[in-house]
């Protein structure tokens, strides 16, 4: 294998902030407490790697591949998504604080947002069908020409979805959220 490949790796406690990850393709690798923030990740390709309790807020996105990722208990505010590269891309959170991040145009099919916060985050024009939204926080968050049909947002709050601009046939909401798809209509509704 060239040297540009890196499988079966920990990275714990790296700050990749004074000495940037080096360019390649890591499969298989677990990344524990390191901090990315602010780093060029650009054309970093990740395969079934796990990032755990790191710091990867205002990272540069440019062409990075994320491919069956999972984020737990990260920090990864202000990201843009959108300029990942769209092949394969597909990854979950749990537990994570993704607050003024944006995945503009996106194929989220089947994405797992679990017990994480997304404030301001911006999913404008994106497919999260059968995506689900365990327990999270979307306050202000932006659903614009989104698919969301079969989404799950049962346990999901502070979210405003216009039912008008958004596609979400099948959707599922608890009873408790309804305000969330009334917001635009300024109504008051009481128990």
């Amino acid at each position: 294998m060239p040297d540009n490949y890196i499988a079966d790796q920990t990275f714990e406690k790296a700050d990749f902030t004074l000495r940037s990850l080096p360019k390649a393709e890591y499969e298989n690798c677990k990344f524990i407490n390191c901090d990315f923030s602010g780093s060029d990740l650009s054309g970093v390709k990740f395969l079934d790697c796990e990032f755990i309790s790191c710091n990867l807020s205002l990272a540069t996105l440019t062409k990075t591949s994320f491919i069956d990722i999972s984020f737990q208990g990260c920090k990864m505010l202000g990201l843009r998504f959108e300029n990942c590269n769209d092949f394969g891309l597909a990854f979950s959170f749990n537990n994570c604080k993704l607050d003024h991040s944006s995945f503009y145009k996106l194929k989220l099919k089947k994405t797992i947002f679990k017990t994480s916060q997304l404030h301001e985050v911006d999913f404008s024009e994106s497919d999260l069908a059968n995506a689900t939204f365990d327990n999270c926080d979307l306050l202000n968050a932006t659903f614009d020409r989104t698919n969301l049909e079969k989404a799950d947002f049962k346990t999901a709050y502070n979210y405003s979805i216009d039912p008008d601009n958004n596609r979400i046939k099948k959707a599922r909401f608890s009873k408790s959220g309804l305000a969330g798809l009334l917001h635009k209509y300024d109504i008051q509704i009481s128990e």
